[in-house]
């Protein structure tokens, strides 16, 4: 397929899952606790700043807990589902098993809210008020965030092992996993920002350090200083695989522009990072220098784009349920 058609095939896709999914993200509203729970925001402000105080790498943890509960079967807090006799849980898919991280705090966030106001807030409501505030408590922008999900009844192991976007994709690849939920190129760039923040394992470097794909050399893209800062943390033999690193080494726990900072060094830590400048003529190129110019500019667009996530195939009305735990169907 040449460049012209596969532009036009992922635009195709991103209409037609646009049309499908517009019905239902319209009902979504800001307001839509205001009568019923008008203490929701408050309360996950107060549940998160406690485990902030244990755990300074749970705000990016919980903004990715919603970034992977959206890009598998829409924002329907599929995610926090445990195994079952009816449930094979996406906790244990590839991108997700040892990785994705915070379910304790959403099951305390739960907790807070059922006893303030039992049976009205959804698990996947929290998740994406708990990303807006982990973001803002972190730096970040501030934006309203439209609510009224309701929680699916079912997991999908295979979607999330396939739907994903991986730290190893290509541009390619990238850009048709974003277009299959809906999303553009500025929303690929604007929310792969969110690795401005939090730490990542050796494991998912080690090819970039070593063996880039398949060559048995470094990744050529790979600024050579940062390289070899991370080949102390990340050995080529007997290192702990699982060993943590600054995806930021700048800022760390910051939410801001840094991230395209490093990125227009050759310092972005996630092949997929680096794929948005270095790609040969790479659509996304004049975004990442825009944002990294721009704070501004970045935070405008991340806001834009989070909203753009949540909205993925919500259930809304009389669909799904509010689980009581978010662990488990109702009735289980």
């Amino acid at each position: 397929m040449g460049a012209a058609a596969a532009r036009a095939s992922l635009l195709l896709v991103a209409v037609v899952f646009a049309a499908v999914a517009g019905a239902s993200s319209a009902q979504l509203c800001e307001k839509y606790y205001d009568g019923t729970c008008p203490d929701v925001h408050r309360i996950v402000r107060r549940v998160l700043k406690g485990a902030r105080q244990d755990d300074p790498r749970i705000f990016a943890s919980l903004t990715r807990l919603h970034f992977h509960d959206c890009f598998v079967q829409g924002c329907d807090a599929s995610i926090l589902l445990d195994n079952s006799t009816s449930i094979v849980s996406e906790k244990f898919a590839t991108p997700n098993n040892n990785s994705a991280r915070g379910y304790p705090v959403v099951d305390a966030i739960k907790a807070a809210l059922e006893e303030a106001c039992p049976g009205v807030v959804s698990c996947a409501d929290i998740l994406a008020i708990a990303a807006k505030i982990s973001v803002e408590l972190s730096g970040g922008p501030r934006w309203r965030m439209p609510l009224g999900r309701r929680d699916g009844t079912t997991a999908n192991l295979t979607g999330a092992n396939n739907n994903l976007p991986s730290p190893r994709d290509n541009l390619t690849t990238l850009q048709q996993k974003f277009a299959a939920v809906g999303l553009d190129v500025t929303d690929l760039v604007a929310l792969s920002g969110a690795h401005t923040f939090g730490r990542v394992q050796c494991q998912f470097v080690t090819d970039r350090l070593y063996n880039f794909s398949g060559t048995r050399r470094p990744d050529p893209t790979l600024d050579a200083g940062y390289r070899a800062l991370l080949a102390k943390s990340c050995p080529r033999r007997g290192g702990n695989t699982s060993a943590l690193n600054d995806l930021d080494p700048t800022t760390p726990d910051t939410f801001d522009k840094n991230y395209y900072a490093n990125i227009e060094v050759n310092r972005g830590f996630l092949q997929s990072d680096q794929e948005l400048l270095s790609t040969p003529g790479a659509p996304t190129a004049a975004i990442v220098n825009r944002f990294a110019i721009s704070q501004k500019a970045f935070f405008k667009n991340f806001a834009r784009s989070m909203v753009n996530m949540g909205n993925i195939q919500p259930l809304t009305g009389s669909q799904g349920e509010i689980r009581k735990s978010c662990r488990m169907v109702n009735g289980s």
